[in-house]
């Protein structure tokens, strides 16, 4: 036992001797199960952190066969980054990727788990749930290539209506101003097989399943298919025609802003990528509830907690 259980176990013992023979054996039972709780809860709290400290981009995983495989398709696809791409390479993918991009793939990521600017978050977003020319008229300002998680249960074609959401969050003419939670972008009825218009005619669904599914293509002269991982759970997207004078403008430190230490400093949008960020509304004005809000964000608030009360049957 830890030096903790040890002196729980030798206070037991001390007030187990104050008690009757009858109390003794009631207590002892009780304080016998707490004490195999806390034996069990201290082992799971060890396994747990080093299950955390150590997590595993490699796991096993078994076929509709039955063939037992070991999946590797992450791994694979950072190191064909790291291996195949210039050193600055910029790699456009959701945020919960972001630092295996940057720690693994060593190359710069978009957005990662740090990312706490809920408009920058927005706009990553709305570059992947919108119709592909006008999604490669943003992205070609930030990214040489776009990743997509592209197989299993939480893939981002999964994720892609939370995304969409966020992106209306900040830029509410992404879908219908009656439709707040973005209903009209998703699966008809909850099947995968069968995305509304909106869904279809997005970037990330066309990435996702370009080539995959009978009628659904990447147009190649804006997004070339340079990867695809064994078992198919990621694919890469080199972006066509990037902007190089954007390219430049954000690699140079002269344009990064940077607080008295020079520390900590921060980049910014290209000013070809500004007049598409300026159609969007700061979050803080729906959420901070000691700043003035406009008209326009009030009822955009009204609207999404109304739908969203509805959704629960409240």
């Amino acid at each position: 036992l830890s030096p903790e259980l040890a002196e729980l176990e030798n206070s037991v013992t001390d007030f187990l001797e104050g008690l009757g023979s009858s109390r003794r054996f009631l207590s002892l039972g009780l304080l016998f199960v707490l004490i195999r709780i806390l034996i069990g809860f201290h082992s799971y709290c060890h396994i747990m952190a080093e299950r955390s400290s150590n997590p595993s981009l490699m796991f096993k995983s078994r076929l509709r066969n039955g063939e037992t495989v070991i999946v590797d398709d992450y791994r694979e696809a950072y190191w064909w980054l790291r291996d195949t791409t210039p050193e600055d390479t910029r790699v456009m993918a959701w945020w919960d990727y972001g630092y295996q991009i940057s720690g693994i793939a060593k190359r710069i990521t978009i957005a990662d788990g740090n990312t706490w600017n809920h408009e920058h978050i927005a706009t990553l977003g709305r570059c992947l749930v919108s119709p592909e020319k006008k999604a490669h008229d943003m992205i070609k300002h930030l990214a040489d290539y776009v990743l997509i998680w592209s197989g299993g249960g939480g893939d981002d074609l999964a994720k892609s209506p939370h995304i969409a959401r966020i992106s209306n969050s900040v830029y509410p003419n992404i879908c219908p101003p009656d439709d707040p939670l973005c209903r009209t972008f998703g699966f008809k009825n909850g099947d995968r097989s069968n995305p509304t218009p909106m869904m279809k005619d997005s970037l990330i669904y066309k990435l996702h399943s370009g080539g995959v599914i009978d009628g659904v293509e990447v147009d190649g002269k804006l997004f070339k298919n340079v990867f695809n991982s064994k078992l198919g759970l990621v694919r890469i997207y080199k972006v066509e025609n990037v902007d190089e004078e954007s390219k430049a403008w954000c690699a140079d430190e002269s344009n990064y802003i940077c607080d008295d230490s020079g520390w900590i400093c921060r980049g910014q949008y290209p000013p070809k990528m500004l007049p598409y960020v300026h159609e969007g509304i700061s979050f803080a004005q729906l959420e901070d509830f000691n700043t003035a809000k406009k008209k326009e964000a009030e009822e955009y608030q009204r609207k999404y907690h109304e739908a969203f009360s509805k959704s629960k049957g409240h």
